[in-house]
């Protein structure tokens, strides 16, 4: 059975289009509106989703993200609950994939097999640890693959040839390039400097390229999709969500969001 982020890349490419990974936060404005959200986004055209996992400490993260990670956590929201809306979400939805992305503090503390397990079982088809170097991940790596999960790794423009290939050896499913050193958000995206860093990467390996970081708008997202396979697109959105009053407003403002970019990125 092929694996659900290889299914929308492979399916992506045959019809020549480009992967929309819209980011939220679990939790974010309301735990209760988060599965909602997020059937909004898939169904206004996300290939992929990814769910952030709310951390006290989001060291790659820009104040917008930040905040929303600090409103979730005040609600209660844990790993464990954002484990319950990916399950939530998946008995709705079998196609479109879900990556965790997040910090490995939250990680280690629910541990790494018990994760591995409960992640799978609820649906999740990836793990992306900001903070989780590649000499860190082989434990946590064994019982991801045990369970069929994929590990989605981080490209820097700081990252040296050496490392990149250490890195492309381990990635599955995706790689993920960070637009520019800084944190998300930040307003610096220049992305006629994308093409050579993504080429190197195609060099060192044959999965698809997603970019993110600095991605605000369908312009900007055209931009970024004329040399990578897939846009992230996530402190715009994250941000456009806060300002929602009720489960219906973010649900809207998700729908209206994604699909302006998704026509955008269709249409370029």
């Amino acid at each position: 059975m092929t694996h659900r982020i290889d299914c929308v890349f492979e399916t992506a490419r045959g019809a020549g289009r480009k992967v929309l990974i819209p980011f939220v936060t679990a939790g974010d404005p309301h735990p209760d509106w988060t599965v909602a959200v997020m059937h909004a986004l898939a169904g206004a055209g996300a290939d992929l989703i990814e769910l952030g996992v709310p951390f006290s400490d989001p060291m790659a993260d820009g104040p917008v993200i930040q905040a929303a990670s600090e409103r979730a956590i005040s609600q209660g929201m844990d790993l464990e609950r954002v484990l319950d809306c990916a399950e939530e979400f998946r008995r709705g939805n079998t196609e479109c994939p879900l990556v965790l992305m997040g910090y490995m503090n939250p990680i280690e503390r629910y541990g790494f097999e018990r994760l591995a397990t409960r992640a799978a079982e609820a649906g999740v088809d990836g793990l992306l640890l900001v903070d989780c170097p590649p000499e860190e991940m082989p434990q946590l790596q064994e019982f991801m693959t045990q369970k069929g999960l994929y590990s989605i790794r981080l490209v820097a423009p700081t990252t040296t040839e050496d490392r990149l290939q250490t890195i492309a050896e381990a990635a599955q499913g995706f790689i993920y390039y960070v637009s520019f050193k800084g944190i998300t958000g930040a307003g610096r995206l220049d992305t006629d400097a994308l093409a050579a860093p993504v080429q190197s990467i195609r060099q060192q390996s044959d999965l698809p390229v997603a970019v993110g970081f600095g991605i605000k708008d369908a312009d900007s997202a055209v931009g970024v999709a004329s040399v990578a396979d897939a846009v992230v697109i996530g402190s715009a959105l994250v941000e456009a969500l806060s300002e929602a009053k009720d489960a219906d407003a973010a649900c809207s403002t998700a729908s209206t969001f994604v699909a302006s970019i998704r026509q955008a990125l269709d249409n370029s």
